[in-house]
């Protein structure tokens, strides 16, 4: 995102409520299972909101919550301003969703799939129907192939046939679950653009992900859950910088490195290849007093230092442990 384009985005939000927000919510399934617990979610208007967490963590459970596709056993949930669910038909036709997959018709064309799904929205209008699917088709890039019938579909066309379904008609919120699944390098670009020019034309986009490094390059604010709980919230730019960085050193003998960042007491080092990895070290060390003991033992230095923490960095260290897909 160009700079221009961020300060855009940051007035925008900042000048916008919230259009996600959520206190206490809770949902604990029969049996005992506590899937969501005391939730509290901000999402500020304008954004491009991720939402991590690893398997288990409860972030589909609480995205079928905020669409009212399954009811809380605590809580409150608003969108747009509005409770929910008891405000469902106010505020779903102002909200696009892309929820666990597409499941189009396997006997119709990619066109005729969205004309029908239009034709069941009571709020659409008839007469820019096929504008307005002919146009979608063309955001997503599924143009030349929307005669297609849906069975001949890959995966990532069929993800791309469901954000055209959650793009037919203009909307405050988009709500994507892995929108990126499925799609090739080049398509997930494309993907990322587009939801970049949805966010600056004031769409605000909500998306989970397991891919950490397109949540860093989209997003402008994300939330890490954890075992039904919210671990943290805020400006993506602020939760990598609360993650400590990482040394690096790049040598042709990674091998004595090594040894003597272990003699000094660095914890958590790696080597692959010509680059050796390890924990910062603490506070009140000295980055020179290393090197200069590394070329003093004969370490021939290529590079040296602490290289910037990560989103996913920040990830592992709030929860303890790796992402995974399912929610």
């Amino acid at each position: 995102m160009t700079q221009t384009a961020t300060a855009a985005t940051a007035t925008a939000t900042a000048a916008s409520g919230p259009v996600i927000e959520t206190r206490g919510l809770t949902k604990r399934y029969r049996g005992g299972q506590l899937a969501v617990d005391g939730l509290d979610l901000t999402v500020p208007g304008g954004s491009v909101f991720g939402f991590l967490g690893p398997n288990g963590s409860g972030k589909t459970t609480t995205i079928r919550m905020l669409m009212g596709l399954i009811a809380p056993t605590s809580g409150t949930a608003r969108l747009l301003g509005h409770p929910m669910p008891d405000a469902a038909r106010t505020v779903l036709p102002q909200v696009g969703t892309l929820i666990e997959g597409p499941a189009p018709y396997g006997f119709l064309s990619g066109r005729d799939n969205l004309l029908r799904y239009d034709s069941a929205d009571p709020t659409a209008d008839p007469r820019t129907r096929r504008a307005r699917v002919a146009q979608a088709l063309d955001r997503v890039g599924l143009a030349t192939a929307s005669g297609k019938k849906a069975r001949a579909y890959s995966l990532g066309m069929k993800q791309r046939l469901g954000l055209a379904a959650a793009l037919l008609r203009p909307r405050r919120l988009l709500v994507l679950d892995e929108p990126t699944n499925g799609l090739d390098p080049q398509g997930m670009r494309e993907i990322r653009t587009l939801v970049r020019e949805l966010a600056a034309d004031g769409t605000t986009v909500f998306l989970s992900s397991h891919l950490l490094d397109e949540i860093e390059q989209v997003c402008t604010h994300a939330a890490v859950m954890a075992r039904g709980r919210l671990i943290t919230q805020g400006p993506v730019a602020e939760l990598a910088a609360g993650a400590r960085g990482r040394l690096t050193v790049t040598t042709p003998d990674p091998g004595d490195a090594a040894r003597v960042l272990g003699e000094l007491g660095i914890t958590g080092i790696t080597v692959d290849g010509d680059r050796v990895g390890a924990e910062a070290p603490p506070a009140g060390t000295e980055l020179a007093d290393l090197s200069s003991a590394l070329v003093h033992a004969g370490v021939r230095l290529r590079s040296f230092g602490i290289e910037r923490a990560s989103l996913e960095d920040a990830f592992v260290a709030l929860t303890g442990e790796g992402f995974d897909v399912a929610g």
